[in-house]
């Protein structure tokens, strides 16, 4: 019973439980959900979320925010399929879109951290000018005709699992592993957990926070190239609004946005939620023009009964502590006052000699 509280205390596991209700309720409903190949689409469809909710996951643990990932997934797309429509290298057409994410990052980091600029602030007026430079560079028209072999990069599996999931998955085994690893990895948390307290004990705040930013910005410029070689075109709009499903999956995956708290195996789980949210509208034929209302009302849904689950299991854990620290001070003056009347049977019957 204790092993199954401890496992349920984990945000970590209330989004991976609301998964697979997910997936078991609508399959309820429509058994095509469950098959092999809608759960293909799904774990697809993923991985663009997956690379921004890693990313995101940097930022938000350090008590920060970055929604200018949308402008930056926009214009890797773009710059990267312009350059291999042109016929440059693909490796090469790669790494220019993450220079570009990273310097977009390396640009929001030194704003938040250095120059002091609230993350929202900063970070929505980079989404701006980014989005700006997108249609100033693509003259405002669809970048297509790209190449066969760049799009079939996208259908390339392994073992029957999509390439880039895999990748995806690797990216966020690795992640984990260094946040709960290295020392530094556990800098991001500390950050967000308390500021003034990491930079008492010699945590270089400013550096982490700049580095949690340039890495925001290299996820979301890698999901950029991915989502031209699955899409197969990119369009003036690209990206729009995708920052909200990043931070929705973080938060859906126990992330705190006060800082300090989450996962990037829970991000990721909650990029997959969202993912299957969208198939599953699909699956029981609601009309699409509700696809926002029914997210954003099970997100509030998911996210307070979250808080409200772990606020019970806090509260039930102070209590206890409360209660030891009660029966340890009830002992205590127990034998204390144990202590004073053997004193003084010792100090009467040395008088009486």
């Amino acid at each position: 019973m204790l092993i199954i509280k401890k496992i349920f205390e984990k945000r970590e596991i209330t989004a991976l439980a609301f998964l697979v209700i997910l997936f078991l309720g609508v399959g309820l409903r429509n058994p095509d959900f469950v098959n092999a190949q809608s759960i293909a689409t799904v774990l697809k469809g993923s991985v663009l979320y997956i690379f921004l909710a890693v990313g995101m996951t940097f930022v938000l643990l350090t008590g920060g925010i970055d929604v200018s990932v949308g402008g930056t997934l926009g214009i890797a797309a773009a710059v990267s399929a312009t350059m291999i429509r042109g016929g440059s290298n693909i490796f090469m057409a790669v790494a220019i879109a993450m220079i570009i994410g990273s310097s977009i990052g390396l640009i929001n980091g030194v704003g938040v951290a250095i120059v002091k600029v609230p993350a929202i602030i900063m970070t929505l007026g980079m989404l701006g000018i980014v989005r700006g430079v997108m249609i100033v560079y693509t003259d405002g028209k669809w970048v297509e005709n790209l190449p066969d072999s760049f799009k079939m990069a996208s259908q390339a599996n392994i073992a029957h699992v999509n390439i880039y999931f895999i990748l995806a998955i690797v990216t966020t085994i690795l992640v984990q592993l260094y946040f709960s690893k290295a020392r530094t990895g556990k800098y991001f948390a500390a950050i967000g957990d308390n500021l003034e307290g990491a930079i008492l004990v010699g945590i270089p705040a400013k550096k982490m926070i700049i580095i949690a930013y340039v890495l925001s910005g290299l996820c979301a410029s890698i999901a950029g190239v991915i989502f031209a070689s699955q899409v197969g075109f990119v369009t003036s709009n690209t990206g729009v609004d995708i920052e909200m499903v990043a931070i929705a999956a973080c938060v859906l995956g126990g992330v705190s946005l006060s800082g300090g708290l989450g996962s990037v195996v829970g991000s990721s789980i909650g990029a997959l939620i969202m993912t299957a949210i969208n198939s599953a509208l699909i699956f029981l034929k609601v009309p699409s023009f509700w696809n926002k209302s029914i997210q954003g009302t099970l997100l509030i849904l998911i996210v307070v009964s979250d808080v409200i689950i772990h606020k019970y299991f806090e509260d039930k854990a102070r209590k206890q502590r409360l209660s030891a620290r009660a029966q340890c001070l009830d002992k205590n003056l127990k034998n204390l006052k144990d202590t004073d009347i053997s004193t003084e049977s010792t100090l009467v019957g040395g008088n009486g000699q």
